[in-house]
């Protein structure tokens, strides 16, 4: 059964870190994006923490005179999910949309997102097509894509595109999880009766550089892996299982083949002792470091710090006083 529930207004969350040269074209096309879809509309701009002058130019197009802008800034980085976070918590309309600020997915497919919802969905993602990324970032993407796939047994193409719509019910769900490291697509995903995907463009990035640099891609592909599921350490017991089987049976073998051969042949196999010496320990430092991963996550959940910290938010319906709001 498809949501009926009519969509009287649209909110645009997009992240913002160090986007000084893209803003001012980001504003526009996202403005003239909205006006199209002949609904009330709020673009929430978040900014992450940015070092330049991105801040400013959000307080200054939220201040301006009928502007349908509200900046949300928060006290220092805490990366793009936490801010789109931060973004869901401010907003007001019955579909929210989420948008990158590098302008890579153009701001025009967002008509395109509004009517797709419309016809029931309660998420709405997308599949770039024709990426203009590097070959590095598109063998990740595939990777971490399959991985995602696996796992959830949710057959959606493009996990990795922030360029998505959600019901606000899917939002306010997300909302009431409490877990540090938040992927949006796969929380929004366990939440929605209702998911589709559909193509849009992808452009090259024209102002500035990308924030994920190698190591981020990393820590992230780290971060889908522990939120998403226990498997791998369910898989490192059976791994641990083989490899103490096999090292008890080659541990047999050498002994039956040094009673029959005599201590010279056992000697000649030195080397492949410590070969396998140094499996056994490389096996026991990647089970260290998943295990290190996991108990990391809980410490971090216990001790319960908010996801992040609104220091102030700029709207037309809001005084430009500091509002600190921790989540």
């Amino acid at each position: 059964m498809f949501d009926s529930t009519p969509i009287h207004k649209v909110s645009v969350v997009i992240p913002v870190y160090n986007e000084q040269e893209s803003l001012p074209e980001l504003i526009r096309r996202t403005h003239a994006a909205c006006d199209a879809i002949g609904k009330a509309y709020e673009i929430l701009l978040v900014d992450d923490g940015s070092q330049d002058n991105s801040a400013s130019m959000l307080v200054e197009a939220a201040q301006a005179p009928g502007s349908h802008i509200v900046a949300v800034l928060l006290n220092r980085n805490y990366g793009q999910h936490s801010a789109i976070m931060a973004g869901f918590s401010h907003v007001t309309g019955d579909l929210v949309i989420t948008l990158d600020a590098d302008l890579q997915n153009p701001p025009e497919e967002i008509p395109a997102l509004v009517a797709k919802a419309e016809e029931g969905f309660d998420v709405v993602g997308t599949v770039r097509q024709n990426r203009q990324d590097s070959l590095f970032r598109k063998t990740a993407s595939r990777l971490i894509n399959h991985l995602i796939q696996r796992t959830t047994g949710k057959a959606m193409g493009d996990y990795g595109c922030m360029l998505r719509a959600y019901r606000r019910h899917i939002v306010d769900a997300m909302l009431h999880c409490h877990e540090r490291s938040t992927f949006i697509p796969i929380l929004a995903n366990m939440f929605a009766r209702r998911a589709t995907e559909i193509p849009v463009h992808h452009a090259e990035r024209e102002f500035g550089d990308s924030k994920y640099s190698f190591m981020r891609l990393i820590n992230l592909m780290y971060d889908l892996v522990t939120c998403l599921t226990t498997t791998p350490l369910r898989l490192l017991s059976v791994f641990g299982s083989i490899i103490a089987l096999t090292g008890f049976a080659l541990s047999i073998v050498l002994i039956i083949m040094r009673l029959i051969l005599g201590p010279q042949w056992s000697a000649d196999g030195v080397f492949t002792l410590f070969a396998l010496l140094f499996t056994f320990i490389g096996a026991q430092f990647v089970g260290m470091g998943l295990l290190g991963e996991y108990i990391g996550r809980i410490y971090n959940d216990v001790r319960a710090r908010p996801r992040y910290f609104v220091q102030r938010v700029i709207s037309q319906n809001t005084s430009p006083s500091t509002e600190e709001i921790p989540q």
